[in-house]
């Protein structure tokens, strides 16, 4: 059987792609330009519908995964609002300051999460000990962690993926994403035999507006899910398999 394969999206346009082109699970976010923030009400009333699992992103902020009492308040509040949405399940991560888990946050958001999947986030891909991460995320009850083997593209983390899967020793899924598409994840899967992967599938969608950016409403040229490339994705893990 050939990997899982989930999409992270971002707004409705890709939510809409990611269906049609055959996704098994999305991650639904807002601004991935900072790596997926917490998706707005309306987006996840639009993926309530959707006829795959989504998983909504729960982080009410750009930078770092070090959390304040006020930022956990409102993640609590964020992963009640994707309960009573109807989603499958949230995707969580949160750090001390050296970078480790932060077992105590994610034992208060996990256990809010309590009859949701969950998913621990690329915070794990900031930890210094692997295995200590790992163990924590068992201990907490995460049905997988996401990661690109601690590195910025996922097929460059391939000796750190593999290490977390024996770490794992199929007590939670480990996920690869970061960086992958059609043309890079046979060679990742080759490497380390993963059961679920993790992309966009995007491709540009159109330019940069200029007066969009004179006004800072804009940085960088848009992308979207396509659903060709998700088909293309999807058609790479079954050649792999």
């Amino acid at each position: 059987m050939p990997p899982l394969l989930e999409v992270c999206v971002g707004d409705p346009e890709s939510l809409s792609a990611a269906i049609e082109g055959g996704a098994d699970r999305i991650e639904l976010c807002s601004t991935l330009e900072l790596g997926g923030l917490t998706p707005p009400p309306g987006l996840l009333a639009l993926a309530a519908r959707a006829p795959v699992p989504v998983y909504a992103m729960i982080r009410p902020r750009g930078g770092d995964f070090v959390f304040s009492a006020a930022e956990r308040a409102a993640m609590l509040a964020d992963i009640a609002a994707v309960r009573a949405a109807g989603l499958a399940g949230v995707v969580l991560g949160a750090s001390l300051s050296d970078g480790s888990l932060d077992a105590d946050a994610l034992g208060e958001l996990a256990g809010a999460s309590r009859g949701l999947g969950t998913t621990l986030h690329r915070a794990f891909d900031l930890v210094p000990d692997i295995d200590a991460a790992i163990e924590t995320a068992v201990a907490l009850g995460f049905e997988r962690i996401l990661t690109s083997g601690r590195a910025p593209r996922a097929i460059d983390g391939v000796a750190d993926l593999r290490r977390a899967q024996d770490a794992a020793a199929g007590r939670i899924g480990i996920m690869a994403g970061s960086g992958l598409g059609p043309d890079t994840v046979a060679a990742l899967l080759a490497a380390v035999p993963l059961a679920e992967v993790h992309g966009t599938c995007s491709r540009a969608a159109g330019v940069l507006n200029p007066r969009a950016a004179a006004f800072g409403f804009a940085t960088a040229p848009p992308r979207r899910t396509s659903a060709d490339e998700v088909r293309r994705m999807k058609a790479a893990l079954r050649a792999a398999s």
